[in-house]
């Protein structure tokens, strides 16, 4: 059994260029820690700390629109819900952190399926109007009902996720992995483990082929919805106790759109691109505090020099760069080989002459 499991591992991952590079990037982090000390250090930890959150709230977001092709422009929804949820539970009923956050992270399952149910009937520009506007139907509730809810100054006091600047890193590193990962399995589309990646790029490519199909196309636009709401509640929950608040802020418009554009960065429908597009412009963005006047100058810049010369985004360029996909059994194989490494079909074509 071990020796197939590495054997499977050598074959999946250490031939994959891509997969390999994520690897080592995900080793590098757990040692991150250990070069960064004093209280720089901490500050910095705490920018790797919010970047493992956005990374879980990016890929969900990859999850539901890149894949399914559900165009969610309200997705702080989940985020928002969450981190109020886990907010009053700690407060009120001083619940700690490890009951809290799943307990937000269903509460965002919840919210996924309610956002679904529009979605079921609408596509394309109108689904995003209506996800648009259910952040601003919360943020309305948030300010009507201010003794519950804090108002514009929020719900804040809540406990820490542990006394340690470092130990909330682990924590949070680990939890952006695991989650990362169920993502990546759930949308693989070679996976036979399960089908839900291809049912997603049915979904997305053709609803109407796919519920001819026999597709059954609500359970699975459900279940986007829902799983996608799990890993944004998770994010939102894990935030708030950071923070220790949770606030209109976790609900803003900004925050959907900064989703998107750090996922449209990365490269969309690739689950990896969310993940490189946050690690780039987040701590790149907070780096940038020093230079406040031309920041978000910088930034659009940067954006937009990116969509031109890599519409598909960074990660899928880099990755195009170092990998060639086999034209016959669709595997991937590093750039520099000439044959598959499976079906040894010529991975270029050759000069007619």
């Amino acid at each position: 059994m071990l020796r197939r499991l590495l054997k499977d591992f050598q074959g999946d991952v250490l031939a994959i260029p891509g997969r390999l590079l994520a690897l080592i990037f995900f080793v590098i982090l757990f040692f991150i820690p250990l070069f960064l000390q004093g209280s720089s250090g901490s500050y910095y930890l705490r920018i790797f700390i919010f970047a493992n959150m956005y990374v879980i709230f990016a890929v969900s977001w990859d999850l539901l629109s890149g894949y399914t092709g559900q165009l969610n422009f309200g997705h702080a929804l989940f985020f928002g819900v969450a981190a109020y949820t886990t907010a009053l539970l700690n407060l009120h009923l001083d619940w700690q952190p490890w009951l809290t956050i799943p307990l937000g992270a269903l509460a965002g399952v919840i919210a996924g399926l309610v956002v679904c149910l529009p979605a079921l009937r609408l596509r394309g520009p109108y689904l995003a109007l209506v996800t648009l506007a259910f952040p601003l139907i919360l943020l309305g509730i948030v300010f009507a009902f201010t003794d519950f809810t804090g108002g514009e100054l929020g719900i804040s006091g809540l406990d820490r996720i542990s006394n340690s600047r470092t130990t909330d890193y682990y924590i949070s590193v680990a939890v952006m992995i695991v989650s990362v990962m169920i993502m990546w399995k759930l949308t693989d589309a070679r996976s036979s483990l399960v089908r839900t990646g291809i049912v997603f790029h049915a979904i997305r490519e053709d609803e109407i082929a796919a519920r001819a199909s026999g597709i059954n196309t609500i359970r699975y636009k459900l279940l986007a919805f829902a799983v996608a709401g799990f890993f944004a509640g998770i994010a939102g929950a894990f935030h708030a106790h950071f923070m220790r608040i949770a606030g209109p802020s976790n609900l803003e418009l900004t925050l959907s759109f900064q989703v998107i554009i750090w996922t449209v960065f990365g490269g969309i429908t690739s689950i990896y691109g969310p993940v490189v597009g946050v690690y780039i412009l987040f701590p790149l963005m907070e780096l940038l505090r020093v230079v406040p006047e031309v920041r978000n100058l910088i930034f659009a810049g940067i954006v937009v020099a990116m969509l031109l010369f890599m519409p598909e985004g960074i990660a899928v360029w880099v990755r195009d760069k170092i990998e060639r996909e086999c034209p016959r059994c669709k595997l991937s194989n590093m750039a520099f080989r000439k044959t598959c490494r499976a079906c040894d079909t010529p991975l270029y074509e050759r000069a007619v002459d």
